[in-house]
């Protein structure tokens, strides 16, 4: 009796446990339902066609037609074959995420020492094609005001542009945006790409906010070396951009082989000093000149 008792209470223990595991995933799902986010690969509504898609080394066209914060006709290659430059995507009746990025980008370059107008430059595009001159102006006056150094107004163009120009703007650098009726705004990504003075895409930058150190060297890297020093040519040895996160990581076996390498040269110049030969005859004329001294010479 006792032994079927034992048997039995083990049996509904673990029949409960069971039961218990079969649940609980059902009932996880039933607390979550609603609240779950779709899968990665699902974009929400009315963001399926908004995002950046890398198209690193393509480009860019340099006939496209805009005008400038004054209206003048340009054209994009007229920015090409002087600097390495910054485009930033943005529309100027944006009330969010278009003036973050300003802000941010505005910021960052004034932590980093080279000067806009000087060693780069930056080109602000409107992707809403109603968009003015006049607009384009008044925001170019807010943000060299911000940035605050001299050169800033002639290395910062603020364009527009018709649809056309626009579309093929943005498709040659995998930017994509939707506009919204119902709030009467654009949805779109945020980055900002960093361009070869040629027009080409270097590097992508996520986010409203860029860090300092990964701007420089995406400007030198996009530079090919015509501007920075040799500190940025050992930092861009030791970092690498990684296409994924939009920002740079450190390469730690490029790491070690630089200390090892400092290492050898360091004990090579001590090695130098210390066993070169009018250095061995001074140590060798210094030990008589105190044996002498001593009375061990005659």
């Amino acid at each position: 009796m006792s032994k079927w008792f034992h048997n039995s209470r083990y049996t509904r223990v673990g029949g409960l446990v069971l039961m218990l595991s079969l649940a609980a995933p059902a009932w996880g799902q039933g607390m979550t339902k609603g609240i779950m986010s779709p899968p990665a690969n699902v974009r929400p509504p009315r963001l399926e066609n908004v995002g950046i898609e890398q198209h690193c080394d393509a480009q860019l066209p340099p006939d496209l037609a805009f005008r400038d914060e004054a209206g003048k006709p340009v054209r994009l290659g007229d920015y090409f074959g002087r600097k390495p430059l910054i485009l930033d995507l943005a529309y100027y009746n944006c009330t969010m995420l278009c003036s973050e990025v300003l802000s941010g980008l505005t910021s960052a370059m004034k932590m980093v020492k080279f000067d806009l107008g000087k060693e780069f430059e930056v080109i602000t595009v409107s992707f809403d094609p109603r968009e003015t001159p006049e607009m384009a102006g008044a925001k170019k006056n807010d943000y060299v005001h911000r940035y605050g150094r001299p050169h800033a107004a002639a290395g910062w163009h603020f364009l527009t542009g018709q649809a056309e120009a626009i579309n093929a703007l943005t498709k040659a650098v995998g930017f994509q945006y939707q506009y919204d009726p119902k709030i009467k705004q654009f949805a779109h990504a945020t980055a900002i790409m960093v361009l070869t003075p040629q027009g080409r895409v270097s590097r992508y930058f996520y986010g409203v906010d860029f860090p300092p150190k990964d701007l420089r060297m995406g400007l030198v890297e996009a530079s090919q070396g015509k501007i920075g020093n040799a500190v940025d040519q050992v930092l861009l040895y030791c970092y690498h951009y990684d296409p994924a996160t939009g920002k740079y990581g450190a390469m730690v076996a490029n790491i070690l082989r630089l200390a090892a390498a400092a290492t050898i040269l360091i004990l090579g110049i001590f090695w130098f000093i210390m066993f070169r030969p009018e250095h061995s005859v001074a140590r060798r004329a210094t030990s008589r000149s105190a044996t002498k001294q001593a009375g061990y010479v005659r």
